[in-house]
């Protein structure tokens, strides 16, 4: 149970003053016990003076009597004490005052030298051997503890002793006895009642404590609330008026709570802007700090190891790859400690299937002090990927410069053919040979000035008009137009469209014109009773359109070529209808990609932004030259 700093001071106070009390209580114990026992010693000596003085007394006044002892035998002796105390009223007076007025005494002998008891204040010790008891300055010369134990242990009594003489020599003694539970009893008396006051001390000091700290503390609660709306994101607050120390602490919690509202504004701008710049990286990174604990992971980590960043993050290297693991082995990761490497490539089974991934650990230093590892997972065959891409984008760029001059080389030769061909037709004599032969040429003219503006026309730059549009009402429109071509091609087709789609920004005359070549394109390729598909989803914030067809496929050697303009393997093709799309698809910052496989079929996917993704602001986009799409079909 934790206890408020309040209830903390109030204890630690009444613990204190309980301290204090105790100590004075022990002094005090030791003071009154010490004291009821010299007082107590000094009472029996002084009885002890008085009965002696008492016994004088008597033998005098038995001796002016004429009374005397027999003979100076010691029974003769003894026998003419005993009748003499007996006898004498002022020694008994004195015995029984003593024990009535004096609470402490617990009994008073006169015996011989040999312990016989001659006269008591207990009658039934009379003639009885008393054994030597211990002397009452025995114990006031005692220690504190000791005489604890002696007053709160069993009872024993203890004797101050007077000696006297009767005839030639020492005859016996006056023995007053003290009871150590009498003394007991007379010092838990006292201390019953200095109890009282000592516990009635903690009792006020705890209630004066409680007011103390309360009225002290006050301000604590204040500063603890203004804690708590710093904590929720409120700085901008007052501090606590006061001129002590608690108004000083509140004074620079303030002050602190500005900083950390400046840091924070600073901190979320560049985690924002971090997290944009992480969020177009391929490659997974993970930042391990110097006790191995991941403190940063990228967005795409998910495509490499399958578990979401926030999972991750804040998680040790040995639970991000456990024992057995491929990358774990490769980073030679010991305890949670990454050993350095550089490009090695490791085969995982990931959430898309067995692939290979390009990996390295580099060790970040400060002053020769190991800080922490950065990690970097790369996906091989997006790299390979990516180059195929830039390959297939310089040869088309290049093309593209090729056939624009060609085609202006020619266009002007081709115009001053056709004048002169209307020229000769005019004037040439009404033959069939010469009439064919004119015909033909004009025939020829005219397939050279349509492939001449098929050039012109795929490398002139696009004027994109782009507009929201609805995916879904687009890829209706393209199945119409495509219905017919299916139809005589005697395939199924199937559709899997969602109800619901987010927007995407194109313009939807080219993006039509792409999905449709597509289309076509899945018709030529699949033998009659084959399967088209079409079908949409969403991957993050794209829009993925596929045209899925259980065709021949594509043979790997000519994958490489399906993008290039003028490549075809159908019989009377152009070679120009997946040029267009690829570079329709790029215009929009798409990407198109395939999968295929010989005798089982091919899929193209086409990957569009959503339209929230996308700054409308652009008018033209760059020219089809830039790369984006890998080579397809």
């Amino acid at each position: 149970m934790r206890l408020s700093l309040k209830t903390k001071f109030t204890l630690a106070i009444s613990l204190l003053v309980l301290a204090v009390v105790t100590a004075v209580s022990a002094l005090y114990i030791a003071r009154l016990t010490r004291q009821t026992l010299r007082q107590a010693d000094e009472r029996a000596r002084f009885i002890a003076q008085q009965v002696f003085l008492a016994c004088q007394n008597a033998l005098a006044d038995a001796a002016e009597r004429g009374e005397s002892p027999a003979s100076l035998s010691a029974a003769d002796l003894r026998e003419y004490a005993r009748r003499t105390f007996d006898n004498s009223s002022s020694l008994n007076s004195v015995i029984e005052s003593a024990i009535g007025y004096s609470p402490l005494i617990y009994e008073i002998t006169i015996s011989d030298r040999d312990g016989v008891v001659l006269v008591s204040s207990d009658a039934e010790l009379r003639g009885e051997k008393v054994p030597v008891r211990p002397g009452v300055s025995s114990l006031v010369r005692g220690g504190f503890f000791q005489q604890l134990r002696t007053l709160y242990g069993p009872p024993q009594v203890f004797e101050d002793s007077l000696p006297f003489k009767l005839g030639p020599g020492p005859f016996g003694d006056v023995r007053v006895g003290l009871s150590s539970a009498l003394i007991r009893n007379e010092i838990s008396s006292l201390l019953v009642s200095a109890g009282w006051y000592a516990l009635g001390s903690v009792l006020l000091s705890t209630m004066l404590a409680f007011v103390v700290s309360r009225v002290s503390l006050s301000p604590i609660d204040r500063i603890s609330a203004q804690l708590d709306r710093i904590s929720a994101g409120e700085f901008d607050i007052e501090p606590v008026q006061r001129g002590d120390e608690l108004g000083v602490v509140s004074t620079k919690i303030v002050g602190i709570g500005k900083q950390l509202r400046d840091v924070r504004e600073i901190f979320s701008t560049l985690r924002e802007n971090l997290d944009q710049v992480m969020s177009g990286l391929e490659d997974g990174l993970l930042l391990f700090n110097a006790h191995g604990r991941a403190v940063l992971v990228s967005p795409s980590v998910e495509n490499f190891l399958g578990g979401r960043p926030d999972e991750l993050r804040g998680c040790r290297a040995g639970e991000i790859f456990p024992a057995g693991h491929p990358i774990r082995q490769a980073l030679g990761i010991e305890g949670d400690e990454i050993v350095p490497v550089e490009n090695t490539e490791v085969t995982l089974e990931g959430p898309n299937g067995v692939q290979r991934m390009g990996l390295s650990a580099q060790v970040i230093r400060e002053h020769g002090v190991r800080m922490g590892t950065l990690v970097t997972l790369r996906d091989v065959e997006s790299i390979e990927r990516i180059g195929n891409q830039l390959h297939v984008s310089e040869r088309l760029a290049a093309l593209g410069r090729v056939t624009a001059g060609v085609a202006h080389e020619v266009k002007n030769p081709l115009n001053s053919m056709r004048l002169w061909l209307e020229v000769l037709k005019a004037n040439m004599p009404v033959e069939p040979e010469a009439q064919q032969a004119v015909k033909m040429l004009d025939s020829e003219i005219d397939r050279l000035d349509r492939a001449v503006k098929t050039f012109l026309n795929f490398t002139k730059p696009v004027e994109l008009k782009l507009e929201e549009t609805d995916l879904r009402s687009l890829l209706d429109e393209v199945l119409d137009a495509a219905r017919p071509s299916i139809a005589r091609a005697g395939v199924e087709l199937r559709v899997d469209l969602p109800t619901e789609f987010p927007p995407v920004l194109v313009d939807s005359q080219l993006i039509h014109q792409a999905v449709l070549n597509l289309l076509l394109n899945a018709c030529d390729f699949t033998s009659p009773g084959g399967r088209i598909t079409l079908s949409l989803r969403r991957s993050g914030e794209s829009a993925v359109v596929a045209v899925a067809d259980s065709g021949k496929g594509i043979p790997p050697e000519d994958q490489k070529k399906i993008f290039q303009l003028f490549f075809t393997t159908r019989p009377g093709g152009t070679g120009i209808g997946l040029a267009n799309t690829f570079r329709f698809v790029q215009l929009h910052s798409g990407r198109i990609e395939f999968d295929s496989e010989v005798g089982r079929g091919t899929t193209f996917r086409v990957e569009l932004p959503l339209a929230r993704s996308i700054d409308a602001s652009a008018g033209k986009l760059r020219d089809f030259s830039q790369p984006f799409a890998e080579e397809k079909r």
